[in-house]
């Protein structure tokens, strides 16, 4: 992986289904509305000075939105924050950096 790129895309971890957990309220605000189903799908990573992850979810129906979710390091002791996000997206959109 390149320093500063994007890493490969993966399948979704339990630890990447914890963040979007995380992040769920910040989105249900930001969208006005709750989801019912909520489960990460595939991601990738870019390793700033922190942490950004860029997570395809599943939130029903066949409609996915992708995440853009920053992890501060570890000595910052901040939480998860919802950086941006793309609804309308499909189950083969492609998880790209935005």
């Amino acid at each position: 992986m390149l320093c500063g790129g994007p890493s490969a895309v993966r399948p979704a971890t339990d630890e990447t289904q914890q963040i979007v957990q995380e992040v769920k309220s910040q989105l249900e605000e930001k969208e006005g509305k709750t989801f019912d189903v909520f489960t990460a799908v595939e991601f990738k990573t870019q390793m700033v000075a922190g942490t950004n992850y860029f997570i395809k979810v599943h939130v029903g129906n066949d409609e996915f939105m992708h995440l853009r979710v920053f992890k501060s390091l570890p000595h910052e002791n901040k939480p998860l924050s919802l950086h941006s996000y793309q609804g309308s997206k499909t189950k083969h959109d492609e998880l790209a950096y935005f």
